[in-house]
Protein backbone atom coordinates (compact mmCIF):
# COMPACT_ATOMS: atom_id res chain seq x y z
CA UNK A 1 0.00 0.00 0.00
CA UNK A 2 1.68 3.20 -1.17
CA UNK A 3 1.55 6.58 0.51
CA UNK A 4 2.68 9.75 -1.24
CA UNK A 5 3.61 12.72 0.92
CA UNK A 6 3.16 16.00 -0.95
CA UNK A 7 5.52 18.69 0.29
CA UNK A 8 9.02 18.26 1.68
CA UNK A 9 8.98 20.71 4.58
CA UNK A 10 9.18 19.79 8.26
CA UNK A 11 5.74 18.13 8.29
CA UNK A 12 6.30 16.16 5.10
CA UNK A 13 9.74 14.99 6.21
CA UNK A 14 8.38 13.91 9.61
CA UNK A 15 5.47 12.00 8.07
CA UNK A 16 7.54 10.30 5.39
CA UNK A 17 10.28 9.34 7.83
CA UNK A 18 7.74 7.81 10.24
CA UNK A 19 6.18 5.69 7.49
CA UNK A 20 9.55 4.73 6.05
CA UNK A 21 10.86 3.65 9.46
CA UNK A 22 7.72 1.52 9.86
CA UNK A 23 8.58 -0.32 6.66
CA UNK A 24 5.82 1.21 4.55
CA UNK A 25 6.07 2.09 0.87
CA UNK A 26 6.27 5.88 0.87
CA UNK A 27 7.38 8.55 -1.59
CA UNK A 28 8.04 12.16 -0.68
CA UNK A 29 7.46 14.56 -3.58
CA UNK A 30 8.60 18.18 -3.47
CA UNK A 31 7.80 20.98 -5.89
CA UNK A 32 11.14 22.71 -5.44
CA UNK A 33 14.69 21.63 -6.07
CA UNK A 34 15.41 21.04 -2.39
CA UNK A 35 13.59 19.69 0.65
CA UNK A 36 13.20 21.61 3.89
CA UNK A 37 10.62 24.15 2.77
CA UNK A 38 10.71 27.08 5.17
CA UNK A 39 13.64 25.46 6.98
CA UNK A 40 16.79 26.35 5.06
CA UNK A 41 20.34 26.59 6.37
CA UNK A 42 23.25 28.02 4.39
CA UNK A 43 26.94 28.24 5.20
CA UNK A 44 29.16 31.32 5.08
CA UNK A 45 32.65 30.36 6.11
CA UNK A 46 32.46 28.81 9.57
CA UNK A 47 28.94 30.09 10.20
CA UNK A 48 25.76 28.19 9.38
CA UNK A 49 22.86 30.60 9.09
CA UNK A 50 19.16 29.80 9.10
CA UNK A 51 17.33 31.72 6.41
CA UNK A 52 14.02 30.29 7.61
CA UNK A 53 13.08 28.89 11.02
CA UNK A 54 15.94 29.30 13.45
CA UNK A 55 14.69 28.65 16.98
CA UNK A 56 13.71 25.53 18.88
CA UNK A 57 10.66 27.26 20.36
CA UNK A 58 9.22 25.63 23.51
CA UNK A 59 12.43 23.66 23.37
CA UNK A 60 11.79 21.44 26.38
CA UNK A 61 8.77 19.85 24.69
CA UNK A 62 9.88 20.38 21.09
CA UNK A 63 10.47 16.97 19.44
CA UNK A 64 13.22 18.42 17.27
CA UNK A 65 15.26 18.95 20.46
CA UNK A 66 15.54 15.22 21.10
CA UNK A 67 16.09 14.52 17.41
CA UNK A 68 18.94 17.04 17.40
CA UNK A 69 20.51 15.52 20.50
CA UNK A 70 20.23 12.00 19.14
CA UNK A 71 21.84 13.04 15.86
CA UNK A 72 24.77 14.76 17.56
CA UNK A 73 23.80 18.36 16.85
CA UNK A 74 24.98 21.14 19.16
CA UNK A 75 22.17 22.90 21.02
CA UNK A 76 22.76 26.36 22.47
CA UNK A 77 20.50 26.69 25.51
CA UNK A 78 21.43 30.27 26.33
CA UNK A 79 18.81 33.03 26.26
CA UNK A 80 18.06 34.68 22.90
CA UNK A 81 18.12 38.00 24.81
CA UNK A 82 15.17 39.39 22.86
CA UNK A 83 14.24 41.56 25.82
CA UNK A 84 17.78 42.82 26.44
CA UNK A 85 19.15 45.87 24.63
CA UNK A 86 22.93 45.61 24.46
CA UNK A 87 24.38 48.52 26.44
CA UNK A 88 20.86 50.03 26.36
CA UNK A 89 21.79 51.68 23.07
CA UNK A 90 18.97 53.93 21.86
CA UNK A 91 16.68 52.47 24.50
CA UNK A 92 17.24 53.77 28.05
CA UNK A 93 16.31 51.52 30.94
CA UNK A 94 13.43 53.73 32.07
CA UNK A 95 11.87 53.44 28.59
CA UNK A 96 12.36 49.67 28.64
CA UNK A 97 10.55 49.42 31.98
CA UNK A 98 7.72 51.64 30.77
CA UNK A 99 7.29 49.49 27.70
CA UNK A 100 7.38 46.28 29.73
CA UNK A 101 4.54 47.57 31.91
CA UNK A 102 2.50 48.59 28.85
CA UNK A 103 3.06 45.19 27.21
CA UNK A 104 1.90 43.42 30.36
CA UNK A 105 -1.27 45.54 30.42
CA UNK A 106 -1.93 44.78 26.75
CA UNK A 107 -1.53 41.03 27.29
CA UNK A 108 -3.80 41.13 30.34
CA UNK A 109 -6.49 43.03 28.44
CA UNK A 110 -6.33 40.55 25.58
CA UNK A 111 -6.61 37.53 27.87
CA UNK A 112 -9.50 39.13 29.75
CA UNK A 113 -11.47 39.25 26.50
CA UNK A 114 -11.05 35.57 25.61
CA UNK A 115 -14.49 34.56 26.84
CA UNK A 116 -16.11 36.86 24.32
CA UNK A 117 -16.20 36.90 20.53
CA UNK A 118 -13.00 36.88 18.53
CA UNK A 119 -11.40 40.27 18.01
CA UNK A 120 -8.22 41.69 16.44
CA UNK A 121 -5.25 42.08 18.76
CA UNK A 122 -5.23 45.80 18.00
CA UNK A 123 -8.44 46.20 20.05
CA UNK A 124 -6.47 46.07 23.28
CA UNK A 125 -4.22 49.07 22.79
CA UNK A 126 -4.99 52.52 21.43
CA UNK A 127 -3.31 53.94 18.36
CA UNK A 128 -1.80 56.80 20.36
CA UNK A 129 -0.30 54.62 23.10
CA UNK A 130 3.51 55.15 23.06
CA UNK A 131 3.95 51.37 23.30
CA UNK A 132 1.82 50.67 20.24
CA UNK A 133 4.63 50.81 17.61
CA UNK A 134 6.82 48.32 19.47
CA UNK A 135 3.92 45.94 20.18
CA UNK A 136 3.03 46.07 16.48
CA UNK A 137 6.67 45.30 15.65
CA UNK A 138 6.58 42.32 18.00
CA UNK A 139 3.40 41.10 16.32
CA UNK A 140 5.29 41.30 13.04
CA UNK A 141 8.07 39.10 14.40
CA UNK A 142 5.76 36.60 16.14
CA UNK A 143 2.80 36.48 13.76
CA UNK A 144 4.21 37.82 10.52
CA UNK A 145 1.32 40.29 10.53
CA UNK A 146 0.11 43.49 12.18
CA UNK A 147 -2.00 43.45 15.35
CA UNK A 148 -5.09 44.46 13.40
CA UNK A 149 -4.87 41.34 11.22
CA UNK A 150 -4.38 38.72 13.94
CA UNK A 151 -7.13 36.76 15.70
CA UNK A 152 -7.22 37.06 19.49
CA UNK A 153 -8.37 33.46 19.89
CA UNK A 154 -5.66 32.14 17.59
CA UNK A 155 -2.94 34.21 19.28
CA UNK A 156 -3.98 33.02 22.74
CA UNK A 157 -4.01 29.37 21.66
CA UNK A 158 -0.33 29.67 20.83
CA UNK A 159 0.72 31.96 23.67
CA UNK A 160 -0.93 29.90 26.38
CA UNK A 161 0.77 26.70 25.19
CA UNK A 162 4.24 28.13 24.52
CA UNK A 163 7.11 28.07 26.99
CA UNK A 164 9.98 30.53 27.28
CA UNK A 165 12.79 28.11 26.44
CA UNK A 166 13.94 29.14 22.96
CA UNK A 167 17.16 27.38 21.99
CA UNK A 168 19.22 27.28 18.81
CA UNK A 169 21.00 24.62 16.75
CA UNK A 170 24.59 25.53 15.96
CA UNK A 171 24.69 23.45 12.77
CA UNK A 172 21.40 24.97 11.62
CA UNK A 173 17.75 24.14 12.26
CA UNK A 174 17.32 23.68 8.52
CA UNK A 175 20.27 21.28 8.46
CA UNK A 176 18.63 19.25 11.22
CA UNK A 177 15.24 19.07 9.52
CA UNK A 178 16.60 18.19 6.09
CA UNK A 179 18.91 15.58 7.59
CA UNK A 180 15.98 13.90 9.31
CA UNK A 181 14.71 12.75 5.92
CA UNK A 182 17.51 10.18 5.95
CA UNK A 183 17.06 7.66 3.12
CA UNK A 184 13.36 8.34 2.54
CA UNK A 185 12.68 8.16 -1.23
CA UNK A 186 12.37 11.74 -2.49
CA UNK A 187 11.39 13.13 -5.86
CA UNK A 188 12.34 16.81 -6.32
CA UNK A 189 10.99 19.35 -8.83
CA UNK A 190 7.67 17.51 -8.78
CA UNK A 191 4.79 19.86 -7.99
CA UNK A 192 1.44 18.13 -7.54
CA UNK A 193 -1.27 20.26 -9.13
CA UNK A 194 -4.31 17.96 -8.90
CA UNK A 195 -5.38 15.00 -6.80
CA UNK A 196 -8.03 12.88 -8.53
CA UNK A 197 -9.98 10.99 -5.87
CA UNK A 198 -12.71 9.55 -8.08
CA UNK A 199 -11.33 6.03 -8.23
CA UNK A 200 -10.05 3.49 -5.77
CA UNK A 201 -6.53 4.75 -6.36
CA UNK A 202 -5.66 8.39 -5.84
CA UNK A 203 -4.07 9.90 -8.94
CA UNK A 204 -1.65 12.78 -8.44
CA UNK A 205 -1.00 14.92 -11.49
CA UNK A 206 2.50 16.37 -11.88
CA UNK A 207 4.41 17.88 -14.80
CA UNK A 208 6.36 14.63 -14.96
CA UNK A 209 3.31 12.41 -15.17
CA UNK A 210 0.70 10.83 -12.90
CA UNK A 211 1.57 9.16 -9.61
CA UNK A 212 -0.85 6.66 -8.09
CA UNK A 213 -1.25 6.14 -4.37
CA UNK A 214 -3.53 4.53 -1.84
CA UNK A 215 -3.04 7.32 0.67
CA UNK A 216 -1.79 10.90 0.39
CA UNK A 217 -0.55 13.30 3.06
CA UNK A 218 -0.77 16.91 1.87
CA UNK A 219 1.89 19.05 3.57
CA UNK A 220 1.91 22.24 1.51
CA UNK A 221 1.82 25.88 2.72
CA UNK A 222 -1.63 27.44 2.94
CA UNK A 223 -0.78 29.69 -0.01
CA UNK A 224 -0.73 26.68 -2.33
CA UNK A 225 -4.24 25.63 -1.35
CA UNK A 226 -5.69 29.13 -1.01
CA UNK A 227 -4.51 30.02 -4.53
CA UNK A 228 -5.76 26.62 -5.79
CA UNK A 229 -2.39 25.67 -7.19
CA UNK A 230 -3.23 22.22 -5.85
CA UNK A 231 -6.84 21.22 -6.46
CA UNK A 232 -8.97 18.16 -5.84
CA UNK A 233 -11.34 16.26 -8.11
CA UNK A 234 -14.11 16.18 -6.96
CA UNK A 235 -13.46 19.58 -5.38
CA UNK A 236 -12.88 20.18 -1.68
CA UNK A 237 -13.87 23.86 -1.38
CA UNK A 238 -13.71 23.73 2.41
CA UNK A 239 -9.97 23.07 2.29
CA UNK A 240 -9.28 26.04 0.03
CA UNK A 241 -11.49 28.28 2.16
CA UNK A 242 -9.77 27.16 5.36
CA UNK A 243 -6.35 27.80 3.84
CA UNK A 244 -7.42 31.28 2.75
CA UNK A 245 -8.48 32.02 6.34
CA UNK A 246 -4.97 31.03 7.50
CA UNK A 247 -2.72 33.22 5.34
CA UNK A 248 1.05 33.23 5.58
CA UNK A 249 2.44 36.34 7.18
CA UNK A 250 5.95 37.46 6.41
CA UNK A 251 9.27 37.39 8.24
CA UNK A 252 12.51 38.11 6.42
CA UNK A 253 16.16 38.25 7.39
CA UNK A 254 19.23 40.21 6.37
CA UNK A 255 22.61 38.65 7.14
CA UNK A 256 25.67 40.86 7.63
CA UNK A 257 29.30 39.97 8.28
CA UNK A 258 30.96 42.05 10.99
CA UNK A 259 34.56 43.17 11.20
CA UNK A 260 35.68 42.55 14.81
CA UNK A 261 32.46 42.60 16.86
CA UNK A 262 32.54 44.50 20.16
CA UNK A 263 29.73 42.52 21.81
CA UNK A 264 29.55 39.05 23.36
CA UNK A 265 27.93 36.08 21.62
CA UNK A 266 24.15 36.16 21.34
CA UNK A 267 23.71 39.84 22.16
CA UNK A 268 20.68 41.71 20.86
CA UNK A 269 19.51 45.13 19.68
CA UNK A 270 16.14 46.54 18.69
CA UNK A 271 16.81 49.06 15.95
CA UNK A 272 14.19 51.67 16.90
CA UNK A 273 11.83 50.89 19.80
CA UNK A 274 9.59 53.79 18.77
CA UNK A 275 8.78 52.48 15.29
CA UNK A 276 6.58 49.61 14.12
CA UNK A 277 9.05 49.14 11.27
CA UNK A 278 12.28 48.11 12.91
CA UNK A 279 14.56 45.10 12.91
CA UNK A 280 15.40 42.74 15.73
CA UNK A 281 19.18 42.42 15.40
CA UNK A 282 20.76 39.18 16.64
CA UNK A 283 24.40 39.97 17.30
CA UNK A 284 27.01 37.24 16.80
CA UNK A 285 24.93 34.06 17.14
CA UNK A 286 27.18 31.29 18.52
CA UNK A 287 29.99 33.89 18.63
CA UNK A 288 30.22 34.19 14.85
CA UNK A 289 31.14 37.58 13.32
CA UNK A 290 27.63 37.89 11.90
CA UNK A 291 24.49 39.94 12.53
CA UNK A 292 21.07 38.48 11.71
CA UNK A 293 18.55 41.30 11.24
CA UNK A 294 14.95 40.11 11.44
CA UNK A 295 11.95 41.96 9.97
CA UNK A 296 8.31 40.98 10.35
CA UNK A 297 4.80 41.86 9.25
CA UNK A 298 4.10 45.07 7.31
CA UNK A 299 7.71 46.17 7.81
CA UNK A 300 8.97 43.04 6.08
CA UNK A 301 6.38 43.52 3.32
CA UNK A 302 7.63 47.07 2.75
CA UNK A 303 11.25 45.88 2.62
CA UNK A 304 10.85 42.87 0.35
CA UNK A 305 13.50 44.33 -1.94
CA UNK A 306 16.69 42.72 -0.64
CA UNK A 307 18.82 45.77 -1.31
CA UNK A 308 16.39 48.08 0.51
CA UNK A 309 16.14 45.70 3.47
CA UNK A 310 19.93 45.46 3.73
CA UNK A 311 20.31 49.24 3.61
CA UNK A 312 17.62 49.63 6.27
CA UNK A 313 19.35 47.14 8.59
CA UNK A 314 22.74 48.79 8.15
CA UNK A 315 21.28 52.26 8.75
CA UNK A 316 19.61 51.11 11.99
CA UNK A 317 22.83 49.54 13.26
CA UNK A 318 24.97 52.53 12.33
CA UNK A 319 22.51 54.85 14.11
CA UNK A 320 23.04 52.83 17.29
CA UNK A 321 26.70 51.86 17.03
CA UNK A 322 28.23 54.90 15.34
CA UNK A 323 29.19 56.02 11.84
CA UNK A 324 32.49 54.12 11.75
CA UNK A 325 30.52 50.86 11.74
CA UNK A 326 29.22 51.38 8.22
CA UNK A 327 32.48 50.10 6.73
CA UNK A 328 32.59 47.22 9.20
CA UNK A 329 29.33 45.65 8.02
CA UNK A 330 29.36 43.55 4.85
CA UNK A 331 26.11 42.21 3.34
CA UNK A 332 25.97 38.42 2.98
CA UNK A 333 22.42 37.65 1.90
CA UNK A 334 18.78 38.59 2.40
CA UNK A 335 15.61 36.51 2.19
CA UNK A 336 12.44 37.24 0.19
CA UNK A 337 10.04 34.54 1.40
CA UNK A 338 7.01 36.11 -0.24
CA UNK A 339 8.64 35.41 -3.61
CA UNK A 340 9.79 31.85 -2.93
CA UNK A 341 8.08 29.53 -5.43
CA UNK A 342 5.55 27.12 -3.92
CA UNK A 343 5.93 28.83 -0.52
CA UNK A 344 4.92 32.48 -0.75
CA UNK A 345 5.39 33.59 2.86
CA UNK A 346 6.67 32.63 6.28
CA UNK A 347 4.12 31.27 8.76
CA UNK A 348 0.38 31.26 9.24
CA UNK A 349 -1.93 33.35 11.37
CA UNK A 350 -5.71 33.10 11.55
CA UNK A 351 -7.85 35.92 10.27
CA UNK A 352 -10.14 37.38 12.92
CA UNK A 353 -13.07 35.03 13.47
CA UNK A 354 -11.38 32.09 11.79
CA UNK A 355 -9.21 30.41 14.41
CA UNK A 356 -11.36 27.29 14.05
CA UNK A 357 -10.22 26.89 10.43
CA UNK A 358 -7.08 25.11 11.62
CA UNK A 359 -9.17 22.11 12.64
CA UNK A 360 -11.02 22.23 9.31
CA UNK A 361 -7.75 22.26 7.37
CA UNK A 362 -6.37 19.33 9.37
CA UNK A 363 -9.44 17.06 9.00
CA UNK A 364 -8.76 13.95 6.84
CA UNK A 365 -10.89 13.27 3.78
CA UNK A 366 -12.28 9.76 3.23
CA UNK A 367 -9.57 8.40 5.55
CA UNK A 368 -7.17 8.46 2.63
CA UNK A 369 -6.23 12.14 2.13
CA UNK A 370 -4.54 13.59 5.20
CA UNK A 371 -3.31 17.10 5.87
CA UNK A 372 -0.32 18.29 7.89
CA UNK A 373 1.84 21.36 8.34
CA UNK A 374 2.26 24.17 10.82
CA UNK A 375 -1.10 25.70 9.85
CA UNK A 376 -2.85 22.47 10.89
CA UNK A 377 -1.60 22.76 14.48
CA UNK A 378 -4.07 24.30 16.92
CA UNK A 379 -1.44 25.40 19.45
CA UNK A 380 2.00 25.25 17.81
CA UNK A 381 1.31 26.81 14.43
CA UNK A 382 4.05 28.93 12.85
CA UNK A 383 6.71 26.53 14.15
CA UNK A 384 8.70 23.59 12.85
CA UNK A 385 7.67 21.51 15.85
CA UNK A 386 4.01 22.21 15.15
CA UNK A 387 4.62 21.00 11.61
CA UNK A 388 6.44 17.90 12.89
CA UNK A 389 3.66 16.88 15.28
CA UNK A 390 0.97 17.17 12.59
CA UNK A 391 3.08 15.15 10.16
CA UNK A 392 3.56 12.40 12.73
CA UNK A 393 -0.18 12.41 13.53
CA UNK A 394 -1.06 11.93 9.86
CA UNK A 395 1.46 9.10 9.45
CA UNK A 396 0.27 7.41 12.64
CA UNK A 397 -3.34 7.58 11.46
CA UNK A 398 -2.32 5.65 8.35
CA UNK A 399 -0.28 3.15 10.35
CA UNK A 400 -3.17 2.60 12.76
CA UNK A 401 -5.57 1.58 9.99
CA UNK A 402 -5.01 -2.17 10.08
CA UNK A 403 -7.36 -2.65 7.13
CA UNK A 404 -4.65 -1.15 4.91
CA UNK A 405 -2.06 -3.80 5.58
CA UNK A 406 -2.02 -7.49 4.76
Amino acid sequence: MKTVVVGGGAAGIAAARRLHDAGRDVLLVEARGRIGGRAHSVSFGDATLDLGCGWLHSAGRNPWTDIAGGAGFTIDRSSPNWGVQWRDLGYPLDEQRTFSDAFTRWEAAAHAALAGPDRPLSDFITDDDPARPMIDAISGYANGAALADVSLHDWAAYEDAATDDNWAVCEGYGTLIVGHAGDVPVRLNTPVTRIDRRGRMLRLETPGGTIEADRVIVCVPTTVLAEERLVFDPPLPGKHEAAAALPLGLADKVMLRVDTPDWPANAHLIGNPHSACTASHRLSPFGWPVIESFFGGPCAEALEDARAATAFAVDELVALLGGEWRTRLTPLTATRWRHEAWIGGSYSHARVGHADRRAVLAEPVEDRIFFAGEACSRHDFSTAHGAYVTGIAAADAILADKALWP
